[in-house]
């Protein structure tokens, strides 16, 4: 019986075995012996939204391109959760537009908040837009009971902008709670 052969399908078997389960894997040179799960995409549920296109670039509110405030003023644009927050003491200087997006649909941690302000000059014009974003980094999250129901917020006048915008207008076209 010639055991060369036996003994190099054994191994081929073993080594097939061991990397089919996923049991050994090498990277760059070092053995890890963690366990590597195999996906089959082709079985992965898919789903279409007919007539439903794609979100591309970041989130923004029509309003902003209309709202022209009054100098030294803010106001707010509709948005999406408009029904489930208010804003409290909007306030504007060269610097800044700030203020709280308070929640009123339920007492539940916000998990993901955004903010965006258009910036205005003296006639009206929107000149340009800034950001404020939240999310909760759930490894630094209090042992608080009682979630935080006003969530304060600044957005910085661009640079560029400093000195031109003399109103702003603010919406939400992000608010995720619990």
């Amino acid at each position: 019986m010639n055991v060369k052969p036996v003994g190099a399908a054994v191994l081929a078997a073993v080594a097939a075995a061991a990397i089919g389960a996923g049991a050994v894997t090498l990277l760059d040179g070092h053995r890890s012996t963690q366990a590597v799960t195999v996906v089959d995409r082709s079985a992965a549920a898919r789903t279409s939204f007919p007539g439903l296109a794609a979100a591309t670039g970041e989130p923004s509110l029509a309003g902003l391109a209309t709202a022209a405030p009054a100098p030294g003023t803010v106001v707010s644009v509709a948005g999406p959760f408009d029904d489930r927050f208010s804003f409290r003491s909007l306030v504007l200087d060269r610097r800044k537009v700030s203020g709280s997006v308070v929640v009123t649909s339920d007492v539940s941690e916000v998990l993901d908040l955004q903010v965006v302000a258009g910036f205005y000059s003296r006639a009206g014009a929107l000149l340009g837009t800034g950001t404020y974003s939240f999310h909760l980094d759930e490894s630094h999250a209090t042992a608080s009971s009682v979630p935080v129901e006003a969530m304060p917020f600044i957005v910085k006048v661009p640079t560029t902008l400093q000195g031109k915008a003399v109103s702003a207008a603010v919406g939400v076209p992000v608010l995720v709670n619990e």
